[in-house]
């Protein structure tokens, strides 16, 4: 279950809010860099190059230097993030392979806020959404963290964390337009005295559709968000933060629709509609002599009507956290906490149904993680196990061993074992849908949930090597190996002739068909060749092996996870501090093909030219997708591969 987070913090590092600030982030030696603390791992702060786990911190330096305009574009800083576009609305996230349209062996959070549906087993990129200015940093853990943050978190955990609203006082004004982000406007508040202090913001956006080759421009986007925070310091020892967001969109969505009489299948190109809103509460007590109880709580709304469905859902969560220091070398955390998802699935067309359309989910679970110093500041070990229970499965366990050796300041070696489970969902468990295979004469296919699909098991081994080579190098290695167990398949059934439509049924149901393995290599170098020119390179290798079980007739899963990731992945960013008080930002990505997604391999590169000679004012040109006119980066829709265009955007931001 999630937790709010600790604020980041480095030797000498003050928050980026304002720009002096920014330009003494912008200054870190790398040293210092890896010094900068996270707290995803084991929710507790601890510096990045002393992690045993392979994790990564995109910056709010990074962030405003790429020019990002949302989520998924400040995820491609990360090295070993799979992210590809598949339109101009929706994207398809990874790591270490399943890259997929909703993400679904990732856990995302938002300040600790899990954005994870149950009805879809995944993330909903497109509403995932806030102030980017605002974010403090996203943390990356590539690899499991079931033990910490339970159920869904097989592949990694995606953390954004937005600044404390002390670090937000004053005005912020920011407006873009370009040719394929058209119009956006960021605008936000913030003040306060003393103890309390809160921020508010507003944001909009028009986006326009991507290449299409059969001209069915339908992915254009439209949307508006507000939101609050307020953080108030009582005393020494209670910290209490309240936050909330409200937003409404309309997507451009092409959806295949079946009929059944006439038998018919055909596209729909149509506006969907997306709103929600949610609001947290988190409360930190110091009990002094390094424990700490931490509580939060919030509630999340989710209305969707797309062309093919409709959704209603309200998510309440509570947990807790306590964190037990046994002396300066021993400390325990451990934590419990329960959901509930209440979800209304009316039909919208006859061959897409959820049966019952109304369902509460729900999700209790507890958590133990111990740790010690073997040897102070040298070797340390950590063992500990969630214990989770869903409205799908009984109780399940997701233990988890990490030692860290540290042989001297500038290298650390850490290794890890890690169980993590994925459970079932709606659309596994009470979602029937049928398709037609021939119109003449009329046969469907219909694929139904009937209780009997248990949850997706991984079992991760991970080793990982740092070292600060040099005062201007450094480099991350990871290596790791993951078997998986009781994935997901598409079993056929006996044929039958369904009298009521006049037509021939070959059914298929859900059943945990196919296993298999994962191997892979990670490499990110940083080097800083001179005080104003900063390199980032970052190489993955994927290599999976997927199988169905010998009582499997499942013939399509296998190719489906296997080319749908990337084999090897190439990302190289620079950031250049040019004369003049101009920047140059630079990205380019080597992508290799994806089979099942009729994908080929593919290069391009984004460039952002900013110019702040005054610390109120920011002027900005971005272009992205530069080396191609357009080309296309994952399947998902009905029709030929839509292409991602060469796109620019000027922006101006004001900040007093």
């Amino acid at each position: 279950m999630p937790c709010a987070l600790f604020a980041l913090s480095a030797p000498g590092l003050a928050s980026p809010q304002n720009p002096s600030q920014q330009e003494r982030l912008k200054g870190l030696t790398l040293e210092q860099l890896g010094n900068i603390e996270v707290t995803t791992v084991s929710k507790a702060p601890v510096s990045a190059s002393r992690t045993p786990a392979a994790v990564y911190v995109i910056t709010q330096e990074d962030i405003r230097r790429s020019g990002a305009t949302n989520l998924p574009e400040a995820l491609r800083l990360a090295p070993g993030v799979e992210v590809a576009r598949i339109d101009g609305v929706k994207w398809a996230i990874g790591i270490r392979g399943f890259q997929s349209r909703l993400s679904r062996n990732l856990l995302v959070l938002i300040d600790g806020r899990t954005v994870y549906s149950p009805l879809f087993h995944g993330v909903y990129w497109e509403v995932q959404e806030t102030l980017m200015e605002d974010i403090d940093r996203i943390e990356v853990i590539r690899g499991p963290g079931g033990t910490i943050w339970g159920a869904n978190a097989v592949n990694g955990v995606i953390n954004v964390i937005t600044k404390d609203s002390r670090e937000t006082k004053g005005t912020l004004l920011s407006v873009k337009g370009g040719t394929v982000d058209q119009a956006a406007l960021d605008i936000r508040e913030g003040g306060g005295k003393g103890s309390l202090n809160y921020r508010i913001y507003a944001k909009a956006f028009v986006r326009g559709p991507e290449f299409h080759s059969d001209h069915r421009q339908f992915d254009d986007f439209r949307r508006a968000q507000g939101g609050f925070r307020t953080d108030w310091k009582a005393d020494s020892k209670n910290d209490l933060t309240i936050q909330g967001d409200i937003y409404d969109g309309r997507d451009g969505e092409s959806a295949q629709l079946t009929r059944t009489a006439p038998p018919s299948s055909y596209v729909l190109d149509q506006n969907g509609k997306l709103s929600g809103g949610n609001v947290m509460a988190h409360w930190t007590r110091d009990l002094g002599k390094g424990s700490e109880l931490q509580v939060q709580t919030y509630y999340d709304r989710v209305r969707r009507l797309q062309p093919n469905q409709r959704e209603s859902r309200d998510t309440f969560d509570v947990d807790f956290v306590h964190r037990w220091a046994l002396g300066e070398r021993q400390n325990i955390t451990w934590g419990a906490g329960i959901r509930f998802s209440v979800g209304e699935i009316p039909p919208v067309v006859p061959t897409l149904v959820f049966n019952p359309t109304h369902r509460t989910d729900q999700l209790a679970s507890g958590f133990v993680q111990y740790e010690t110093q073997l040897v102070p500041d040298k070797l340390s070990f950590t063992l500990g196990t969630k214990i989770l229970h869903s409205s799908y499965t009984s109780l399940t366990a997701e233990p988890s061993a990490r030692i860290l050796w540290t042989p001297s300041p500038a290298r650390t070696v850490w290794g890890g074992i890690t169980r993590a489970v994925r459970t079932p969902s709606d659309v596994e468990d009470t979602l029937t849908v049928t398709t037609l295979q021939s119109a003449s004469p009329p046969v469907f296919n219909r694929s139904t949930g009937d209780k009997v699909f248990t949850s997706e098991t991984m079992l991760g081994y991970e080793a990982g090597y740092r070292q600060l080579i040099h005062p201007q190098l450094s480099i991350d290695l990871t290596a790791f190996y993951n078997r998986y167990d009781h994935l997901l398949s598409s079993e056929p059934q006996q044929s039958y002739t369904d009298t009521s439509i006049g037509a021939a049924i070959f059914p298929f149901v859900n059943r945990n068909g196919v296993f298999g393995t994962t191997k892979g290599l990670e490499l990110a170098v940083n080097w800083k060749p001179r005080t104003w020119w900063r390199i980032q390179g970052s190489y993955a290798w994927l290599d999976m092996n997927m199988k169905t079980r010998p009582d499997s007739l499942d013939r399509t899963t296998v190719a489906t996870l296997q080319g749908s990731s990337p084999a090897h992945q190439v990302v190289v960013q620079s950031y250049i501090d040019l004369p003049g008080h101009f920047e140059l930002t630079q990205l380019f990505r080597n992508v290799t093909g994806l089979p099942a997604q009729h994908v080929t391999a593919y290069r391009t590169a984004d460039l952002r030219v900013s110019w702040r000679k005054w610390s109120a004012l920011e002027l900005g040109i971005t272009g992205r997708n530069l080396l191609q006119p357009h080309h296309a980066e994952f399947d998902g829709d009905p029709g030929p591969l839509v292409g991602i265009r060469r796109s620019i955007a000027a922006d101006i931001t004001w900040r007093r």
